[in-house]
């Protein structure tokens, strides 16, 4: 399996810390869970029902037809079984599974923030890849030029897959109310990042009809389970607590902007629901970090750490002292 954030217990066993001593900054999900009304016994005891209003929810959130599907983990694993492209563009870094389900057909490999690269092989492609926000670095291309790019994309029968699992508190940037005016754009949402609901494995396909009934026969029936439908129905169709957290994710980035700064780090890189922080020691940071019970994201290409946010005022003040010990390690380039 790839390297992912959150594997915390197998970080408490390398560093012989407990799991409830340490401060997970690992994965860039929010730290304030969506809270879900209680289960009612029934939704425990039945199949899973269409019926039961999270299309409808999920319709109106994203402004498109959206398929529930087990995490968007789900389709990204069953697309390259559904979509005709021989030679696939991808975007890099990115999230690391985009890469290892399209392997065998990547032919370029293009910095994820040069648009030029991207656009020199867009003719010579037939599906171009993006994650926005990038997954680790934040960055994200005009939604205009993306809109661009699918337009050229479909003259050829060429396809766009944007990954949007961290873009919840930008919806403006959104292509999500672009699928329904394009045969050739899926967009993939996640109910993880901003719900702060990654447990539930909930996540939505945003694509022409004809892709989400392929993506129906090959996931099977019943691919989200009753409880988390019902999680992400009310998650989804709360307003009010949706803007509310868009302005406490804005207010903890900031908080962690300042804290990294004063530590001699850069703030202001990445969304809001992570920060990107380039170093040539990153893995000797994380590594410190780690001994010191808290833990974050490394990357080797480019070398760099993602930071998530601290819930509260006692996570970010205890960062903010592991940093302030790790001043010579982060002011010595070597």
């Amino acid at each position: 399996m790839l390297e992912h954030g959150g594997r915390l217990r197998a970080a408490a066993q390398t560093h012989g810390i407990p799991v409830e001593r340490w401060l997970d900054l690992s994965t860039g999900i929010s730290p304030y869970a969506y809270p879900v009304p209680p289960v009612p016994t029934a939704v425990w005891q039945r199949l899973p029902e269409e019926e039961d209003g999270l299309e409808a929810a999920a319709r109106h959130y994203y402004g498109a037809e959206a398929l529930p599907v087990a995490g968007s983990q789900a389709a990204i694993q069953a697309l390259p079984d559904l979509l005709p492209a021989r030679r696939v563009t991808l975007a890099l870094p990115s999230y690391a599974e985009h890469a290892a389900a399209w392997e065998a057909r990547i032919e370029h490999r293009c910095p994820a923030g040069d648009a030029k690269a991207i656009e020199q092989v867009l003719d010579d492609t037939d599906l171009l890849l993006l994650v926005s926000p990038n997954n680790p670095t934040g960055h994200r291309h005009p939604r205009e030029r993306l809109l661009e790019w699918q337009h050229r994309l479909a003259q050829r029968g060429g396809w766009m897959v944007v990954d949007e699992a961290f873009i919840d508190c930008t919806e403006e940037d959104s292509l999500a109310p672009a699928v329904g005016r394009g045969d050739n754009l899926v967009v993939l949402r996640s109910l993880g990042k901003f719900f702060g609901l990654a447990g539930a494995r909930v996540g939505f396909v945003l694509a022409p009809a004809t892709l989400r009934a392929a993506l129906v026969g090959k996931l099977g029936p019943w691919a989200v389970s009753g409880p988390a439908r019902h999680a992400a129905r009310a998650a989804l169709s709360d307003r009010g607590w949706q803007q509310t957290n868009s302005r406490r994710l804005a207010n903890a980035a900031s908080a962690l902007d300042k804290v990294l700064r004063a530590a001699g780090l850069p703030g202001g890189n990445g969304c809001p629901l992570f920060r990107w922080v380039p170093h040539p020691r990153a893995a000797e940071l994380q590594h410190a970090l780690a001994r010191r019970g808290i833990l974050v994201r490394h990357f080797e290409q480019p070398a760099g750490l993602r930071f998530g946010l601290p819930g509260d005022a006692t996570a970010l003040a205890r960062l903010a002292g592991a940093l302030y010990e790790l001043r010579p390690l982060i002011e010595s380039p070597k």
